[in-house]
């Protein structure tokens, strides 16, 4: 379950409501806050807590990490961040205090493209966040995160694809971590952008069963920004994991609890779901490796793409080649017959 502890940003994206431009109220959770919000999660019956913030390193940054990680993780089975990027030696700091595990999106592995949709801030950085999954990993992060926001570019397709070649390369690398990979969509936001690809529900569901086949090993998460209706038909195909009763600002967790019952009762069926029903993840199969098709995608900007994904994998020990997907995960991913 995701707890916002602050929207404070020092960004400016064109698609994110916690933007530093957007006019919103802001706030950072104090420790009494952050109590009340545990408190409340573990009475709903949660034991694995998201802490979730905006991307300010300056106030709410490791001083902030340091102080309030240990009295939440001592509540909860497993603490994972959903944070700016932070160094190797910061990670590994984290990793003592309790952290399980960091969700780190590249929103668009296209570069112009990244570059058109973040205007300042830290988070301008292309490869600075790029190379945030290898610091995790060098870091011994347990659980590291990946996705690309879907419809950003205007080639979800490609987008989805660089992310399997990212999975297979940090596999292979970092083998001790475990993985997961989210597919969550673009949607309209204060001050936000219309999403230049569409993907729709049967596409969405296309993605998932490719990346199931890809690598069976691997979680996969469902936003419940989706449908009642398609998570709950959804999910037992494919999916490990659901963000519960999300509202994306600090100390929203009370008002939602006290308004619970206005919720789809099959939200709350499928959040209550129990894990055994759940479609668990396989043991590791490595040696899936083949051409990657690369050739067949047809976007202008894919070899560049390519290039730059393979580039940087490549930067600490050019004798290392990414894992290629295999061919049936090509095919899966782009026979969309339309």
């Amino acid at each position: 379950m995701p707890l916002y502890l602050s929207n404070l940003c020092a960004n400016d994206c064109t698609y994110c409501g916690f933007s530093m431009s957007n006019r919103i109220k802001r706030k950072t959770l104090d420790a009494a806050e952050i109590a009340r919000e545990c408190a409340a999660i573990r009475n709903l019956g949660f034991e694995h807590l998201l802490l979730v913030t905006g991307e300010h390193q300056g106030k709410v940054g490791m001083d902030y990490f340091r102080q309030h990680l240990p009295a939440i993780r001592s509540q909860f089975a497993s603490l994972h961040m959903e944070v700016q990027p932070l160094a190797t030696e910061e990670y590994a700091e984290l990793k003592t205090l309790g952290l399980d595990g960091v969700m780190v999106y590249q929103e668009t592995y296209h570069e112009s493209m990244y570059a058109q949709h973040h205007l300042k801030g830290k988070k301008q950085d292309f490869f600075w966040r790029l190379d945030t999954p290898d610091r995790l990993g060098a870091a011994g992060i347990d659980k590291i995160g990946l996705g690309a926001l879907i419809g950003l570019s205007d080639s979800w397709r490609v987008d989805c694809f660089i992310v399997a070649e990212h999975l297979l390369w940090l596999q292979q690398r970092y083998w001790r971590s475990r993985y997961s990979v989210s597919f969550p969509r673009l949607r309209p936001c204060a001050g936000g952008i219309e999403p230049a690809s569409l993907m729709d529900e049967r596409q969405l569901v296309q993605t998932i069963c490719a990346f199931r086949l890809l690598a069976p090993e691997v979680e996969l998460s469902l936003s419940t920004r989706e449908s009642p209706w398609f998570r709950d038909r959804v999910i037992p195909l494919a999916i490990n994991n659901v963000s519960a009763f999300s509202k994306p600002s600090p100390a929203a967790t009370p008002t939602i609890i006290r308004s619970s019952s206005n919720l789809p009762r099959t939200t709350i069926a499928a959040l209550k779901r129990s894990p055994a029903r759940w479609p668990p993840a396989a043991c590791s199969r490595y040696g899936k490796t083949g051409i990657a098709g690369w050739d067949a995608l047809r976007k202008p900007h894919d070899v560049q793409c390519k290039r730059l994904i393979i580039l940087r994998a490549c930067t600490r020990d050019e004798k290392q080649r990414l894992a290629r997907p295999t061919p049936f995960f090509y095919s899966a991913l782009v026979s969309s017959g339309r």
